[in-house]
């Protein structure tokens, strides 16, 4: 299962695709899931390639129309059966950059075995990136478990004590519960046959981890490899090289005090020797926008995050603070050295005189204010979470 990049206009919910490698398998096996009450395995490797193509894009096509939601405008699926996964780099320019349909119409005219779009069949932009990613580099799990068909669109029941409960004794899985604002991370929110959903790094634990959750029946469950929670998504660059729809890494210098506009959301600007761009903490990232509150003019921070268009905004996900910028307060006009009194101020930026013998100075009493922010990674909380970031906890933060 690979997310895809999160920032397209256009995209699907999750912006997500699955692929799966087709066969008949042999030697060892893993457990990989139940439907119907049959266990599900996948092999590690496989007999032979002798597959009847048109009988599997049958299947498929006729799985689409009747379970697909082709009515929502958002929704258009693809389908791509392909013998040899096609590179590295197709997964890469799409998890990161825009990709044009034509472009991916034109490489499976000339590799695919079969392939066939919906509506404006986008869809096909995701199924090719989801069979060409391969994840040697990172990757994690995710067991997903189905509801009851006659549960569709009602109200899940998932008990959020036994999510707490979960999340404390498997520290492989991530993402589970949002603590301060009483989230269940494990549940969508839209009406679909996804019961819950747990991340882990070692999907042996996934099984067990789903076991302790109590919730309404489950129908079913699949475990798979995924790109979630690993920041693929992000390119470090340029504040000058940035564009729409990105997700980045960029450093620079904050030139202006975060400010709090209309909605909650806190903005402020960093530069370089070459341009500018604001960041912004929206209000969905809750107690985060209170770190970035405490930040303060020529502190230097690297930005985390996706490129909105209109303004062109860098929409924060973590900050990497790098260097605080020490912040120096008066506490009272000098102390003449000869009369033991207060001088006073002669005007803006005119320094001080003792009235009583005349003598001057240009320092103030100073005092070094302690900053409430230390030097380091801060990210968003649980429920706010884009399902491509990684965690402070994976990250090893």
């Amino acid at each position: 299962m690979v997310r895809l990049n999160p920032n397209i206009p256009w995209k699907t919910r999750g912006n997500g695709a699955i692929s799966l490698q087709i066969g008949k398998g042999k030697g060892k096996k893993n457990k990989i899931g139940k439907i119907r009450n049959q266990d599900l395995f996948c092999y590690y490797e496989k007999q032979n390639d002798d597959f009847e193509y048109d009988k599997i894009a049958d299947i498929v096509e006729k799985n689409i129309v009747e379970y697909a939601r082709l009515d929502d405008k958002k929704t258009n699926s693809g389908i791509v059966l392909i013998k040899k996964q096609p590179s590295l780099k197709i997964y890469e320019k799409t998890v990161k950059k825009i990709v044009q349909l034509e472009e991916i119409k034109k490489f499976l005219d000339s590799n695919a075995t079969y392939y066939k779009g919906y509506k404006n069949k986008r869809g096909l932009i995701g199924a090719t990136a989801s069979v060409s990613w391969k994840p040697n580099r990172d990757s994690t799990y995710e067991i997903i478990t189905y509801r009851e068909k006659n549960k569709w669109g009602t109200k899940r029941d998932v008990d959020d004590d036994s999510t707490k409960k979960m999340d404390k004794k498997f520290p492989s899985t991530f993402d589970n519960y949002d603590y301060k604002n009483n989230h269940n991370r494990l549940v969508p929110s839209s009406p679909c046959p996804v019961l819950f959903g747990i991340r882990g790094d070692n999907y042996k634990d996934l099984e067990k981890a789903k076991d302790i959750i109590k919730s309404e029946n489950i129908y079913g469950y699949l475990i798979f490899q995924t790109n979630q929670g690993t920041d693929d998504h992000l390119e470090k660059t340029t504040i000058e090289k940035i564009k729409p729809y990105q997700s980045v890494i960029v450093s620079g210098n904050i030139i202006d005090k975060p400010h709090t506009i209309r909605g909650g959301h806190v903005v402020f600007t960093i530069e370089n020797s070459k341009g500018k761009i604001d960041c912004a903490a929206y209000e969905p990232t809750k107690e985060f926008r209170n770190i970035i509150r405490l930040l303060s003019i020529k502190d230097k921070v690297e930005a985390f995050g996706g490129v909105r268009k209109e303004p062109l905004t860098v929409n924060l996900e973590k900050i990497n603070i790098k260097h605080l910028e020490k912040k120096i307060e008066k506490i009272e006009n000098p102390i003449c050295p000869k009369c033991g009194k207060h001088m006073k101020s002669v005007g803006k930026n005119q320094g001080f005189k003792c009235k009583k013998c005349g003598t001057k100075s240009d320092k103030p009493r100073l005092k070094e204010e302690k900053r409430l922010l230390k030097i380091g990674l801060y990210e968003v909380p649980v429920c706010a979470r884009r399902h491509l970031s990684k965690p402070l906890k994976r990250a090893g933060g």
